[in-house]
């Protein structure tokens, strides 16, 4: 099988960025493709096209990536912290549950939208966007 110039992927209308420029002004919470425009319209709803460049940022489904990816970051920073303190101080459950429970929490909600916009500036540069109906 051969490749041919009518079997190429089409060219999009909007601008699309070298994947680590997509995925800092991801990160930045800033439209991947341009980097004008907010790319959330409230804490995590994500604009349905870009006021700039008109890329159509609604139809990346996130889904379950960013809290996925989340708890995966939040746990690979805390946990080791977590050993190191016990280790060190051993301090009883009721005093660790009273600092890491609100560290958790508190991380999870601060990670969670950079790693939302970063997953929807990786979903715009592979062009996995939805165009078709849920199935």
């Amino acid at each position: 099988m051969r490749w041919h110039p009518r079997d190429a992927a089409p060219t999009v209308p909007w601008p699309v960025p070298p994947m680590p420029t997509a995925l800092l002004r991801g990160v930045r919470c800033r439209c991947p493709a341009c980097g004008e425009t907010k790319l959330f319209r409230g804490y995590l709803r994500v604009v349905p096209a870009c006021a700039n460049c008109g890329a159509p940022l609604g139809l990346a489904r996130a889904d379950d990536a960013p809290p996925y990816f989340t708890i995966l970051l939040t746990g690979h920073i805390l946990v080791p912290i977590m050993f190191a303190t016990e280790r060190a101080w051993q301090p009883s459950q009721w005093l660790e549950a009273a600092i890491w429970l609100p560290l958790a929490a508190g991380l999870c909600l601060g990670l969670l939208r950079p790693v939302k916009g970063a997953t929807v500036g990786l979903m715009l540069k592979l062009g996995m966007l939805k165009t078709g109906p849920d199935e």
